[in-house]
């Protein structure tokens, strides 16, 4: 115990990095069991097609310009939170949120539900996960 309370104490910016990195692990592994909070993009095309629920993509216009979702909505993050009434105005609809990898989404699902407007679902690894699946993406 000695030895470890030594190592960190002459190693301070290592272990602090070690915590940070486990502290960001955990964050990760805890948003990822969020259960009914995420969906995969199987899951995502069943809720479209049977539920008629309501795409977001929060890419740049750029990105979203290269291929999204078929009827997805554009609202890029930095604009989100001034345009939440495009959402809002599908309220009570499912709303699954995507982006490039699913990270910046699931920030603007918190966003949205902040907001009151339920349910919001996060794009597990979004459009990256959406394509590997071989989903159908538009450019129109």
């Amino acid at each position: 115990m000695q030895q470890l309370i030594e190592f960190i104490t002459n190693h301070i910016l290592l272990f602090s990095g070690l915590v940070i990195v486990l502290v960001l692990i955990a964050q990760n592994l805890i948003a990822g069991f969020g259960g009914k909070l995420s969906v995969a993009p199987m899951q995502a095309t069943q809720m479209i097609n049977r539920e008629d629920a309501v795409v977001v993509d929060v890419r740049p216009i750029a990105d979203f310009n290269n291929g999204h979702i078929v009827n997805a909505i554009n609202i890029p993050t930095t604009a989100l939170k001034n345009q939440i009434n495009l959402v809002a105005k599908h309220k009570g609809k499912p709303i699954i949120v995507a982006c490039r990898s699913g990270a910046q989404s699931a920030a603007a699902c918190k966003t949205l539900r902040d907001a009151g407007i339920e349910p919001v679902y996060n794009l597990q690894g979004g459009m990256l996960a959406w394509q590997s699946d071989s989903l159908p993406v538009s450019k129109k």
